[in-house]
């Protein structure tokens, strides 16, 4: 028997190179889209990931010994170059830290009987020198840097306000023990403490009148004065109480008296120290603890609350509130430092950078350069803190921000206020971003896979090959059209025929089931003259007739069931009401993902094998029992996976939640209110946001949320695809 060769015919070779290229070209291309996804979540996660890093500080970028005798303040530019040094002795000492000179730049006397000194908060920048007659002069050092030939030059200046008589805290026969006072263009306030044990206040105002007032109880004892820079607050500190006096016209009376020690001797209080902006009030506690407390509105009146604490060692020694942001630094007797953040409670910086504790601690401006003072040295450390504001807690958790009657999530990124704090939870732009879905999805759903399982089992072929293509141009349309018409013209006509929309949701279903029970009822002959499978094309006119006839009697449907006005029925129910709201981007949203869940699960159900309806039919099952029992059940995996893929679509639209809702970041399951989405909130404050901020890259991680979260509905999709597929497959 001869042997029988295999033999590669020319035209097999060339197919089998053909074969080969297309699937290295699909090969490369499958990789090319994962690297490509891969390469965009890292990039994501390299842009997210210093938001929840810490600060680092490099001590002893300067150092410079100073002579200043008996300093009492300091402070330092925004490039760690120059200081100023303020003594008890009513001398200012400009000093320039990059200078080898022992000598001072400049120095100023402010004073030549320097009694007592007083300060506002950082921001402010001003002091205040008080003389053993009550005479009060204000200055406020100015550390100039002046550019000449590309060179920067040490230009310092004092700006100094001296009050005069009619300002003066002299009282005869009473010596001044404590001072506080408030200096900016509108008004100047003065409180003093005297050896009789009284209270006084002096002040100018707005239009230049000159008022005092004295309280008329005498405080035994006063440990510290502190006046806001607005001079409408006092705080006074006796031990472990606080006296908040509060301006009223021309009086300062006590509003309430608190206990800052919170009931715990061990928790006894050691300084008041204003947060920047001077709303917030820390306190120093001997036991190492730091409380933040700040007014709070209950029941109509404002009170002072205790809003949250720190925890800090006993060894804790000095406290520097940050310059403009809500944190603060704390120095201990072994020369560690901390920072905290308020707001985020995050520990930010924690570092053993001296020796021991400073004597004083200043912060630049820009919250870069931290000036310290040991020894009769000054010392420079440069700070890198971008992100304090950002963690786990501030993101994901209520919080409690200032001018809040309580803790709660809140995204508000800008404010024309420049105390402004911005407020960066992601709670209720993801709840907007749930909510837009899930309407939109219970819209979408049921008339995206009923749909498709009447134009697959049930419609005739001649009616689907209209009815399909024509949905699936529907995925042409793009979203931005969609939402300028939910917007300009579907959200106005909701709002005008609220009463008929609400009972359509009603009348529909209502009108459809007496549709089929009166098809039921024709007598037969008339029912084998129609033919079959065009029963969508007589029910849509009725429907349409429905629609009409209900949006035709809108007023009377509202007067009837709602008295007149359905806006004020709702109000009266406690129910708000927006013109751009949820109920307009279900439908909206709705309508645009309706086509994906469609097409996939049209394609799915008209798969299934035809000889697994023909045999359950023949078997003697209804053609009810055979779609419900055979071909859903088969068609499942990919009804499921439409259903997801729809679901992403909507978790990651824009254009419509943007043009559809009032963007309002509101936490509301009501049906009539807006909400804002991740996606809307990527597209309207990317482009206004600085970059590199936290902002900046907390919309990244909004970016990031989205990409994980719609892998993991595509991965849970085709794992629950696989499975339904392996489960059914013996069918």
């Amino acid at each position: 028997m001869a042997n029988a060769n295999f033999s590669l015919q020319e035209k097999d070779r060339k197919r089998l190179i053909k074969d080969r290229l297309v699937r290295v070209a699909v090969t490369m291309g499958g990789a090319t889209v994962l690297g490509a996804l891969l390469l965009i979540f890292i990039y994501l996660l390299l842009m997210v990931l210093p938001l929840f890093g810490d600060a680092t500080l490099t001590p002893r970028q300067g150092t410079h010994p100073v002579s200043t005798s008996a300093p009492s303040a300091m402070g330092i530019d925004d490039y760690g170059e120059n200081a100023y040094v303020i003594s008890q002795q009513g001398q200012l000492d400009f000093w320039s830290l990059n200078s080898s000179s022992s000598q001072p730049v400049k120095s100023v006397q402010i004073t030549n009987d320097a009694y007592l000194l007083s300060q506002t908060t950082p921001d402010r920048g001003w002091f205040a020198f008080a003389d053993n007659t009550g005479k009060v002069t204000l200055f406020a050092p100015r550390l100039r840097s002046v550019l000449s030939q590309e060179t920067r030059h040490f230009s310092p200046s004092v700006d100094i306000v001296e009050l005069g008589n009619n300002l003066s805290l002299y009282v005869e026969g009473s010596q001044l023990k404590q001072f506080s006072f408030a200096y900016s263009q509108q008004r100047v306030a003065l409180v003093g403490w005297y050896n009789d044990h009284y209270l006084r206040f002096k002040w100018q105002d707005a239009q230049g009148a000159i008022k005092s007032y004295t309280v008329s109880k005498p405080l035994a004892k006063v440990d510290q004065l502190l006046m806001t820079p607005d001079a409408q607050t006092l705080y006074v500190r006796q031990g472990d109480q606080l006296l908040v006096f509060k301006q009223q016209a021309d009086q300062y009376r006590v509003r309430e008296i608190v206990d800052l020690s919170l009931g715990n001797r061990k928790h006894s209080v050691t300084e008041l120290h204003l947060l920047s902006g001077a709303y917030s009030l820390l306190v120093s506690h001997s036991d190492g603890l730091v409380s933040q407390w700040f007014d709070v509105l209950t029941s109509g009146q404002r009170e002072l609350t205790h809003i949250r604490e720190f925890h800090l060692a006993s060894e804790l020694k000095l406290l520097l509130s940050d310059t403009y942001r809500k944190g603060f630094y704390s120095f201990y007797q072994n020369g560690t430092i901390q920072s905290h953040y308020t707001t985020s409670e995050k520990l930010v910086l924690f570092k053993r950078a001296y020796q021991k504790a400073p004597q004083l601690a200043a912060m630049s401006s820009n919250e870069e350069y931290l000036l310290t003072l040991t020894d009769g040295q000054l010392n420079v450390a440069y700070i890198d803190n971008p992100f304090p504001e950002v963690s786990l807690s501030s993101l994901w958790q209520k919080v409690w921000y200032e001018g809040y009657p309580e803790a709660d999530y809140v995204w508000q990124t800008s404010s024309a206020s420049e105390q402004f704090e911005a407020k960066f939870s992601l709670i209720p732009i993801a709840f907007g971003t749930f909510k837009a879905a899930m309407f939109a999805m219970l819209f979408a759903v049921p008339t995206a896979v009923f749909g498709a399982i009447y134009t697959a089992y049930f419609m005739s072929p001649k009616m689907r090959r209209v009815v399909k293509p024509s949905i699936e141009l529907m995925e042409a349309l793009p979203t931005v059209i969609i939402g300028f018409l939910a917007g300009l013209w579907f959200a106005p006509f909701v709002e005008s025929h609220l009463a008929a929309v609400m009972s359509l949701l009603v009348v529909l279903p209502i009108a459809m089931i007496a549709l089929g029970a009166l098809w039921q009822c024709l007598p037969t002959m008339w029912l084998n003259r129609l033919p079959k499978g065009w029963h969508a094309a007589i029910l849509m006119p009725v429907l349409c007739v429905v629609v009409a006839t209900v949006v035709a009697y809108s007023g009377e449907i509202e007067y009837c069931l709602f008295d007149g006005d359905v806006r004020v029925f709702l109000a009266e129910s406690g129910i708000n009401f927006d013109q751009r709201n949820a109920l307009v981007v279900g439908f909206a949203m709705g309508f645009a993902v309706i086509p994906t869940i469609f097409t996939i699960a049209e394609d799915a159900i008209f798969s299934v094998p035809k000889h697994l309806s023909d045999g359950s039919l023949a078997l003697g099952a209804t053609p009810w029992q055979t779609l419900i029992h055979v071909v859903l059940l088969t068609a499942s995996p990919g009804i499921f996976s439409a259903i997801m893929m729809g679901l992403g679509r909507a978790v990651g639209e824009t254009m419509i939640v943007l043009m559809a809702t009032g963007n309002t970041p509101i936490m509301d399951w009501n049906i009539l209110e807006g909400m804002r989405t991740l996606s809307a909130t990527i597209a309207v404050e990317m482009p206004e946001s600085e970059v590199g901020s936290s902002h900046y890259r907390i919309l990244f991680l909004a970016a990031l949320l989205l990409l994980v979260f719609t892998f993991a509905v595509n991965s849970l999709a085709e794992w629950v695809r696989q499975r339904l597929r392996e489960r059914y497959r013996a069918l």
